[in-house]
């Protein structure tokens, strides 16, 4: 269960930041078609690179590949808007190396995602929050590669630089009921919930962790929150059918 939990967010495989002003006219274009034209997006995105699109470029072709699930495209192409990035010392490296490796995730290939968030953190003068994220990218990739020691520093080191983030919290959560740490899984869900006391996926890893408890009442009424809070989603469906109810088929 908790690969299924530490790989969803490598699904969504999300932008880098900003390489270009949102106003410019070429970026905004080359966005519009991702969203409503992924296909056309990526002729759009490489056209524009060949005429000096430079960063944004690759950011908009990686996006476009991300809208399509072409998962080893989106990773190239981030990689090398990485690689350009460094080139010119532009701590946007950082992010496409990150993205790079969220789309490695996706299409499960745990290595190359590693390397990938290892070049993220070798990237000077990547603020803080950013490399707490990567340092979560990062603890997936570990759990993908069955390394759960390896997930269990990246998660603490995370915990440290993105204290306020809930889905740390969950994920460190995640971690510790895998490595059968009753303790640690229940206090780190308890701030998941803390701070995101309406998410879905928060509150049924916090239903299911109170269960193994044998704390069946806590349990309870954190599915009943959950599947009140996404009742169309997996996570309220899930939470529906451990109360008994229409669940997942």
């Amino acid at each position: 269960m908790i690969l299924s939990l530490l790989l969803a967010a490598a699904q969504s495989a999300a932008a880098p930041a900003l390489v270009a002003p949102p106003e410019d006219p070429a970026y905004k274009n080359c966005i519009a078609k991702v969203q409503t034209a992924p296909e056309q997006a990526v002729e759009h995105a490489s056209d524009w690179r060949v005429q000096g699109g430079g960063l944004a470029a690759r950011q908009c072709l990686g996006l476009a590949y991300v809208a399509l699930e072409r998962w080893q495209d989106a990773a190239l192409a981030y990689e090398q808007g990485a690689r350009d990035a460094a080139a010119m010392k532009n701590p946007a490296a950082a992010d496409f190396w990150a993205q790079s490796g969220n789309a490695w995730l996706a299409m499960n290939d745990a290595a190359r995602a590693k390397t990938a968030f290892d070049a993220a953190l070798t990237v000077e003068g990547t603020v803080p929050a950013l490399r707490g994220e990567i340092h979560l990218d990062r603890a997936r990739a570990d759990v993908a590669r069955g390394d759960l020691v390896a997930a269990r520093v990246d998660v603490d080191q995370a915990l440290t630089l993105v204290a306020e983030d809930p889905f740390a919290w969950y994920l460190s959560a995640a971690l510790a009921d895998r490595q059968n740490d009753a303790v640690r899984a229940a206090s780190d869900i308890a701030k998941a919930v803390e701070l995101a006391p309406d998410d879905a996926d928060v509150l049924l890893q916090a239903g299911t962790i109170a269960g193994k408890a044998g704390k069946e009442d806590e349990a309870r009424a954190y599915y009943e929150r959950a599947a009140k809070a996404d009742p169309n989603g997996p996570a309220g469906r899930a939470a529906a059918a451990a109360l008994g109810g229409p669940g997942e088929e």
